[in-house]
């Protein structure tokens, strides 16, 4: 975390921090300022940037010198004391790490970013760990709030860019693990749909819609059958080429086998029929990630189920560690 200091700083930009709003390079360095007391900093005109006043939407560019002025030392000792309780959660959520990315097993429940009331998110949690030069690590592709699993962050701007390069050239494995409701026909099949945003009573949902509807995109998902129980419920591992909002959870019920656990698109009388001793909670997890390492190399990693999962998996009797 960038530190908070009582004298006036005069830091230079770096080369990779060329082309970034000096709001953001803030945020970035400084992450513990709110967002009023940042502006009160710029409308008084105590940050400057190579000598001159600024705005806060100012775009800078490498070795220009930026103006840091004293800044608050009571939010130093609050940042710090959340700091540590924060990097307790995020060391136990790592499963791996190197000079440019972090990859954690994110929690069911855990908003990766934003999210109507929540206080916290990942990408506010994880401003207690910056780089070497202070930069937050950064999102480069997200799971629903109640979706756990593996998720990979860039630590640098470097590696932001050449991860974010692999998620749009689709150069990149995710594989899911679900408990469905019922056994699908076909063991293994691709779901190609349009899908569409609509706004209900309880709130947003998405639906399958046909191709070329005004406001749809398209997306397309593949699932295979690992095991059954019964006719009851099925382990599928599935796969978002499009990764598109709640893709996986909607293309399983359009093919007749929501998520066991899904409060948006289950309906209520099937829960209690395939919830009973199982939790209620969302049996979807981001199980394993292949995608080229900005280091070098591939980055393959998979992780654990999360322990509501787990004990559905015992309930069934399915081996999660099986040969697959």
């Amino acid at each position: 975390m960038g530190p908070l200091s009582r004298i006036v700083e005069i830091r230079k930009v770096d080369l990779d921090e060329s082309g970034m709003r000096i709001d953001r390079w803030f945020k970035c360095h400084y992450p513990s300022l709110s967002f009023s007391f940042l502006q009160k900093l710029f409308h008084s005109g105590q940050i400057r940037l190579n000598g001159g006043r600024v705005k806060s939407s100012t775009r800078i560019c490498s070795g220009q010198l930026i103006r840091v002025p004293p800044l608050n030392v009571r939010q130093k000792i609050t940042a710090s004391l959340m700091g540590n309780r924060v990097s307790q959660i995020l060391l136990r959520m790592l499963l791996y790490k190197d000079d440019g990315v972090f990859v954690f097993n994110k929690p069911s429940g855990l908003s990766v970013q934003g999210g109507s009331g929540l206080l916290y998110n990942l990408d506010r949690m994880l401003a207690v760990w910056p780089n070497k030069k202070g930069d937050k690590p950064r999102l480069v592709h997200r799971l629903d709030r109640e979706t756990s699993g593996v998720l990979v962050i860039a630590r640098t701007r470097y590696a932001a860019q050449k991860l974010t390069d692999s998620f749009r050239a689709r150069d990149v494995s995710k594989k899911y693990w679900a408990l469905v409701s019922g056994v699908p026909m076909k063991k293994g099949d691709r779901i190609s749909t349009g899908l569409i945003k609509e706004k209900g009573i309880e709130g947003h949902r998405i639906h399958v819609c046909e191709y070329g509807l005004s406001g749809s995109i398209h997306a397309v998902s593949s699932y295979r059958t690992i095991e059954t129980v019964g006719q009851r419920v099925s382990w599928l591992e599935m796969e978002a080429y499009t990764g598109r909002t709640h893709q996986l959870r909607v293309h399983a019920c359009h093919i007749g086998h929501p998520i066991l656990g899904d409060r948006k698109y289950f309906l209520m009388n099937e829960k209690r029929l395939f919830l009973a001793g199982m939790q209620d909670r969302l049996h979807l997890h981001a199980h394993r990630i292949q995608i080229p390492n900005p280091s070098g190399g591939i980055l393959d990693m998979s992780a654990p189920l999360p322990k509501h999962m787990v004990q559905s998996f015992n309930l069934l009797d399915l081996d999660q560690n099986r040969n697959l």
